[in-house]
């Protein structure tokens, strides 16, 4: 294919991302005037709810995680041009997202719920943790993590250099700042209905599990750079969730 239909094509899957992402904000902040929120929408038998939100959960989950895998990759490039994995990645995950966001059942009844002050506080901590978010992408690569920059890479002909390992800002005081951020956007609530507790426990219960795989990756890609940096800087909270000596 001509080379600028890789990079239109990871410029579209970067738009959707993009719109998909801000539209998380939304859904999880329960914002008004949205066609569906986290406790919006159809109202369903408690069992059924729950199950079918953990399966939209689980579904995400092994997608997010699997898709990111080196033998995945390794493998998954024999169909897809590898200047456009990143951005399949990109798209399918966001398009999960949707899914997640569309067929998503409320459970109504609130575990607490918090006006004045303490509400304005938990607003300005979930915004806190959005921008966690997203600095923390930046931090990194932001362009390469979302695919723009192979593509961009294979228009002008050029080959992205072997991996670095780098402890930028953030990433000196704990190893998964990006994560974290998720995790104070999803429980830093005034309202956090059962529903709301299930997305925010599901999706924790995710990150926990995804962190140790990925550091098998990262340990086996960066080798002691790596497992000298988990000795000395906590996963999520700083100096909590060090490797032993």
């Amino acid at each position: 294919m001509p080379r600028p239909f890789y990079l239109a094509f990871a410029v579209a899957a970067y738009a959707v991302f993009f719109a998909t992402f801000l539209y998380l904000i939304g859904f999880v902040a329960g914002l008004p005037g949205l066609p569906r929120t986290i406790d919006t929408g159809p109202v369903v038998a408690v069992p059924v709810a729950a199950a079918i939100d953990l399966g939209l959960i689980a579904l995400f989950g092994a997608q997010h995680s699997l898709m990111a895998r080196p033998a995945f990759k390794r493998a998954w490039t024999r169909t897809v041009p590898e200047p456009i994995e990143r951005s399949v990645y990109v798209l399918i995950a966001s398009l999960l997202l949707i899914l997640l966001m569309t067929i998503w059942h409320p459970i109504p009844g609130d575990l607490w719920r918090v006006e004045g002050t303490a509400a304005l506080v938990l607003w300005v901590v979930c915004g806190i943790g959005w921008g966690l978010v997203l600095l923390s992408t930046f931090l990194l690569n932001h362009f390469e993590l979302f695919g723009l920059r192979q593509a961009y890479f294979h228009l002008r002909g050029r080959l992205a250099g072997p991996a670095e390992f780098h402890q930028p800002l953030l990433y000196r005081i704990v190893r998964h700042p990006l994560y974290l951020g998720f995790i104070i956007a999803f429980w830093a609530t005034p309202a956090m209905s059962w529903g709301h507790l299930l997305f925010a426990a599901g999706m924790t219960a995710y990150i926990l599990i995804a962190i140790p795989i990925e550091e098998r990756d990262l340990v086996a890609a960066l080798g002691p750079a790596y497992e000298d940096y988990q000795r000395r800087v906590g996963a999520l909270v700083p100096g909590v969730g060090r490797r032993a000596s």
